[in-house]
């Protein structure tokens, strides 16, 4: 074990690491001190993979660690500086402006000139960056001054400057698995840089803190440490489910209204409704919800999709969709739920055409195109002083003068006469609109 020292340089009495130790967070003495210790990323560490190669001794270069919280972009950046024998400098967006950024480099450049020594830059939530300073990076990291390793939550493709994103090597990281967090929980509770068996974990307990994490290792050990404090305050140790759910109140939910989150979450929600999956689309919903998403963003997206993926299948749709919108409007959340969920459950469930979609897109091709033409004189507004004379109005039929209620006639310009549009489906009250509309368009075509 490597001798730790006081603020003065002199050893540490083992009494003194103890106390250490206890107030440091129970997440930051079980980060891993090798790359074996890492979890859930083999993709990335495994034989040949991109980290593994980097730290064995690779060509170095900048990379961009983009993953979820608590999936060890901090501890692999950390790594990689101690594994290739490079100074480390950490900064994290949230505080460190161009003025910071800048000191780094130059502290870098004047080690880099006089000793040889190299620095690695370890940016945490680069994508909280602004584009000057992101900029203020490009020149440092094209020459090698530094060797940037940045994290960041958010897809760098949305938050990270084009030259920069081009400079640096992108590296997913992927939410740790339930057997992932099994493995660290167990871990944490049995080493002696944890809890070293200080406390029992019952198998209820570990599965509801498995379940919390959600992929999170940091939220995992937070749950732990939380839970053990308590066993231990009650002098038994034992750290059951009713500690648990005592001591942690909720998992909070991994979503960025203004990042790739917000984006893929929505995607899944509207691609379950369309797929008639109710409870995914409740599911995506309640994640919306619960992270604060802007309910009238939620109704906005029910009231398209009423139209675009249920249309004529079930004409009801829109109208419970706009009431929804309405509810949300009058009585606001968190009551408005309801009504939102419940738009949500008819959209899912409805019988699906997109027929009003490919329709209006097909007419729309067409105008678009210039096939456009003049409006047939007997359709034209005839109530302005002169329009008879032009021939407006002259020779239109009145529908409502024939029993049936539809009659011979031409409506669309000369160019676009016989051209079909709507195509109803067999689905829903549409395969009522497909017997109908056929015999429609025979006799106003007099065919």
């Amino acid at each position: 074990m490597e001798q730790e020292f006081d603020l003065f340089g002199a050893p540490a009495s083992a009494d003194a690491v103890r106390k250490a130790r206890a107030n440091t967070p129970l997440a930051v003495r079980m980060r891993p001190a090798t790359l074996d210790e890492v979890l859930g990323q083999d993709h990335l560490l495994g034989p040949g993979a991109p980290l593994r190669r980097l730290v064995e001794g690779a060509a170095p270069a900048s990379i961009l660690l983009y993953g979820p919280p608590g999936t060890g972009k901090t501890t692999l950046a950390t790594l990689v500086s101690s594994a290739i024998g490079r100074r480390f400098v950490a900064l994290s967006a949230l505080s460190a402006g161009v003025k910071e950024v800048r000191a780094v480099i130059d502290e870098a450049r004047k080690r880099l000139t006089h000793s040889g020594e190299s620095t690695v830059l370890f940016i945490d939530e680069v994508h909280r960056f602004s584009r000057t300073q992101q900029d203020a990076l490009l020149g440092a990291v094209e020459d090698r001054i530094v060797l940037l390793v940045a994290a960041t939550t958010e897809n760098p493709f949305f938050s990270v400057v084009s030259p920069l994103l081009s400079r640096s090597l992108v590296l997913q990281l992927q939410p740790l698995t339930d057997t992932d967090v099994q493995q660290l929980v167990r871990r944490a509770v049995a080493d002696e840089r944890g809890l070293n068996a200080t406390v029992t974990l019952d198998d209820d307990a570990e599965a509801h803190i498995v379940r919390l994490a959600g992929g999170d290792a940091r939220r995992a050990l937070t749950a732990l440490e939380a839970a053990a404090d308590s066993a231990l305050a009650a002098n038994d140790g034992a750290v059951d489910l009713a500690t648990v759910e005592a001591t942690v109140d909720k998992a909070a939910v991994r979503y960025d209204r203004q990042g790739d989150q917000h984006y893929d979450v929505t995607s899944a929600f509207i691609k379950s409704i369309r797929g008639s999956d109710v409870d995914s689309a409740l599911h995506y919903l309640a994640r919306m919800v619960e992270a604060g998403e802007d309910p009238r963003f939620i109704a906005r997206r029910l009231v398209v999709h009423a139209s675009e993926d249920v249309g004529m299948a079930d004409p009801t749709a829109l109208q419970v969709c706009v009431a929804a919108s309405q509810a949300v409007q009058l009585i606001g959340m968190p009551e408005a739920r309801l009504a939102l969920a419940q738009a949500t459950i008819h959209l899912a469930t409805a019988p699906k055409s997109n027929a009003v979609m490919v329709a209006f897109d097909s007419a729309l091709a067409d105008v678009r195109s210039g096939a456009t033409g003049q409006v047939p004189p007997h359709l034209r507004d005839g109530h302005y002083a002169g329009a008879k004379k032009l021939g407006n109005a002259t020779g239109y039929r009145y529908p409502h003068d024939v029993p049936e209620g539809v009659l011979t006639q031409q409506y669309p310009p000369d160019d676009l006469r016989g051209r079909d549009y709507y195509e109803p489906t067999q689905r829903g009250a549409e395969r009522h609109l497909a017997d109908r509309v056929p015999k429609l368009r025979r006799v106003i075509r007099g065919e």
